[in-house]
């Protein structure tokens, strides 16, 4: 498995999806950092790959960065050909694809969320290694160690949206506490039929956790 270069950037994480009844709720914290230097606070790891389609990115920047930008070229084609938008299916593959053949190269773990005509809302994660799991939600990055046992006991099965967003919320905020690369603001993007509402929780927002 690649490691991170000299200087690299690491987006030292942590991502999140929950699918719910109509769509699927994604969130990330927003810390980059470049060994013990935090190089961004306010990073965006919630990336679009199509109208309602997006990825979250935990590795490094670089990699995953260049990745979404190759399967958003991809969706686009597909698009183009098919004369109908790809279903989230079709770029978790894509996604999947790029990461296995990869990953001796990649330093990348990347959530796929969103809502499609012919499946509705679905949630795929591509953990380091290039493996691909349909899920009805899922974590990752370094920040996500901290947080299985919450999730596992918080998550049920027909959610509300509402629900769901208060859910990422507590979790992501659970994981900046004790995971010293993540950090910064909570983005949260609700995808759904009708389009994309992104929001961000500030610092002085965030839900208040024991420090101890």
């Amino acid at each position: 498995m690649a490691s991170l270069k000299p200087g690299e950037a690491n987006l030292g994480t942590t991502i999140m999806a929950v699918k719910f009844d109509g769509g699927v709720v994604i969130g990330a914290d927003s810390r980059t950092s470049t060994g013990a230097y935090v190089a961004n606070r306010v990073t965006d790891k919630l990336t679009k790959v199509h109208d309602r389609i997006y990825c979250c990115r935990s590795g490094s920047a670089a990699d995953t960065q260049a990745v979404a930008d190759i399967v958003k070229y991809y969706l686009d084609l597909y698009t183009a050909q098919h004369d109908e938008p790809p279903t989230v299916k079709v770029a978790a593959s894509l996604f999947q694809e790029i990461c296995y053949q990869n990953k001796n190269s990649l330093s990348a773990g990347i959530i796929v969320g969103g809502w499609d005509k012919q499946n509705g809302a679905s949630v795929y994660n591509v953990p380091l290694g290039g493996s691909i799991h349909k899920e009805e939600y899922s974590i990752g990055g370094s920040g996500s160690t901290y947080i299985y046992g919450y999730c596992d006991k918080t998550f049920r099965p027909g959610m509300s949206k509402d629900e769901c967003l208060e859910f990422v919320k507590n979790a992501v905020s659970l994981a900046m506490t004790r995971d010293g690369s993540s950090g910064g603001v909570i983005r949260t993007a609700v995808i759904t039929e009708d389009g994309v509402e992104r929001s961000v929780t500030y610092g002085d927002q965030l839900p208040g956790q024991y420090l101890g």
